[in-house]
C-alpha cells in the first residue's frame, strides 16, 4: 500500500506542475517563517526553506510522504523575493535588466514515518533582456505577476523579457523541479509509473 503524498505548498503553480505526475496528492499549508537568516545566501535560503515546509506538515502528517518546495530569485548573491504589487515588482525588473539571475529552486521529500529525508536544488539561470520601461510596464500590466519571485512568469507572457534560459530540469523555473522530485519520490517508495 502507497503512502499518501502532500505537497506542503500554497503554490497553485506548484500543485499545477505536481498534477502532471498524475499521482493522488493533497495540498497542505505549512506555515512556515520565510525571513532570511542573516548573511543566509540565496541558496541556503531556499533549501532550508524547502525541508522546513516539507518538515512543518510532516509533523502534522508522519505517515505521509510531503514535499516541500522554494524558489528564491538570486541576483548576484542578493535574494529578490515575491515582490507583491506593482510598484515593487517594476524596481526588481528595472534592476534585472540585462543581467544573469540564478533561480535556485529547492525541492524536499520527507516521511517522518520512515525517518526519510532527501533535498536537492535545481539552479535555473536566467539572462534578462535590457528592458525598457515601457516594455516593463507593458508587461506587468498584462500579467501581473506579483506572487512570482523575480516579478515574471516563463510559462507566459514573461517569456518575452528573457534572452536565455539555462537549466537541467525544466520545471524548476516554474516553481517545482519535477525530475529531481521524482527521482526522490521513488527513493521514498511511492511508485510512479
Amino acid at each position: 500500500m502507497q503512502r499518501p503524498v502532500i505537497l506542503a505548498s500554497t503554490s497553485r503553480y506548484r500543485r499545477e506542475l505536481l498534477t502532471r505526475l498524475r499521482l493522488p496528492f493533497e495540498v497542505q499549508s505549512p506555515e512556515v517563517d520565510e525571513t532570511p537568516l542573516p548573511g543566509e545566501t540565496p541558496h541556503a535560503l531556499a533549501i532550508r526553506l524547502a525541508l522546513e515546509k516539507a518538515d512543518a506538515v510532516a509533523a502534522r502528517f508522519p505517515e505521509a510522504v510531503v514535499i516541500g518546495s522554494d524558489q528564491v530569485a538570486d541576483l548576484g548573491g542578493e535574494a529578490l523575493g515575491k515582490p507583491g504589487d506593482h510598484q515593487r515588482a517594476t524596481a526588481q525588473l528595472r534592476r534585472m535588466r540585462g543581467q544573469t539571475l540564478i533561480f535556485q529552486t529547492a525541492v524536499a521529500v520527507v516521511c517522518r514515518a520512515t525517518g526519510f529525508v532527501q533535498r536537492d536544488i535545481a539552479p535555473v539561470r536566467v539572462v534578462f533582456r535590457d528592458l525598457s520601461d515601457a516594455a516593463i510596464e507593458q508587461y506587468l500590466l498584462a500579467e501581473q505577476p506579483y506572487d512570482c519571485a523575480g516579478s515574471a512568469k516563463s510559462e507566459g507572457l514573461g517569456i518575452a523579457l528573457l534572452d536565455a534560459i539555462n537549466s537541467d530540469d525544466p520545471t524548476a523555473l516554474v516553481g517545482l523541479p519535477l525530475i529531481r522530485t521524482c527521482r526522490m519520490l521513488r527513493a521514498a517508495g511511492v511508485e510512479l509509473l
